[in-house]
């Protein structure tokens, strides 16, 4: 399985110059990859710098022929006009898709500092070596307080899986909403986490569980234990200081499967680089 993370920030290249179609042409020139996380996808929000108020999921559907989209918005704004505007992430995946779960994460109060909505988008795909949770998210820049709870609901949303993993619940009929499909523990979550390798998130995300739980690794740590995270933002951009923000965390059933992971740094199409995570059959 070949999986590419990338905050696209609204599809705006290091140019300023907003291209969906250029982000899609990117990550298909990364290889062949089966699953395309994405953070930062807007639908109809002209406000945002470059932008014309696009479509970005169905501009990106289009160039990603023989992936299908799933996408969860975490601002959901009427446009004035009728419509809506959106913006949050999304999932671009060839492999079957077993479920999806849209997490609405924690938002707790902090007038301190600008913030904004949140989501983790789930997907329970079929890989080769049986069903992995594949999660995308963004987590709060501004707050460290609500960015500390967020954390706090993805490590509850995986006690959650585990423990349906562990006790699966009595099927209804086949195509039921009780239909009980699989939503095992093994897990890709990945996105910009907007914390630094060194900082609580990290450590928090990485922590026992103290129980049943299968923790959480650092897929680039259990890959390069002896090297830095390269930077995964402003590597381009002169206004922006250089920080390592993106990450993915596999479980840690998952370690021996992790092949390879490379964080493209020639990639312009954003202000983030792309991660490229590789794994065994």
């Amino acid at each position: 399985m070949k999986l590419i993370t990338w905050n696209v920030q609204w599809c705006r290249g290091t140019d300023g110059r907003v291209d969906p179609e250029r982000v899609a042409a990117s990550a298909r020139g990364l290889g062949d990859f089966d699953v395309l996380c994405l953070q930062e996808v807007a639908i109809g929000f002209s406000g945002l710098g470059g932008s014309s108020g696009e479509d970005q999921m169905a501009v990106l559907s289009a160039a990603l022929t023989g992936w299908r989209g799933h996408f969860a918005p975490a601002t959901d704004l009427d446009d004035g006009r009728g419509g809506r505007r959106q913006f949050g992430n999304a999932i671009f995946t060839r492999l079957p898709v077993l479920q999806v779960f849209r997490h609405a994460l924690p938002w707790p109060a902090d007038p301190s500092v600008p913030s904004m909505a949140r989501v983790a988008l789930e997907l329970v795909v079929q890989g080769s070596f049986g069903p992995v949770r594949v999660v995308s998210t963004h987590l709060e820049y501004y707050s460290a307080t609500v960015r500390a709870a967020q954390i706090e609901a993805l490590r509850r949303l995986h006690q959650e899986a585990c423990a349906h993993a562990r006790a699966p619940r009595p099927s209804g009929d086949p195509g039921e909403p009780f239909d009980a499909v699989p939503r095992p523990r093994s897990a890709l979550i990945c996105g910009d986490f907007n914390c630094t390798p060194d900082g609580p998130e990290h450590a928090r995300m990485t922590a026992p569980f103290g129980g049943d739980p299968t923790p959480f690794i650092d897929a680039w740590e259990v890959l390069h234990p002896d090297l830095r995270h390269p930077p995964t933002v402003g590597v381009h951009m002169d206004n922006l200081p250089r920080a390592t923000f993106d990450f993915v965390f596999a479980t840690e059933d998952l370690a021996p499967r992790l092949q390879s992971i490379a964080i493209d740094g020639k990639a312009q199409a954003s202000d983030h680089q792309p991660i490229v995570l590789d794994l065994e059959d």
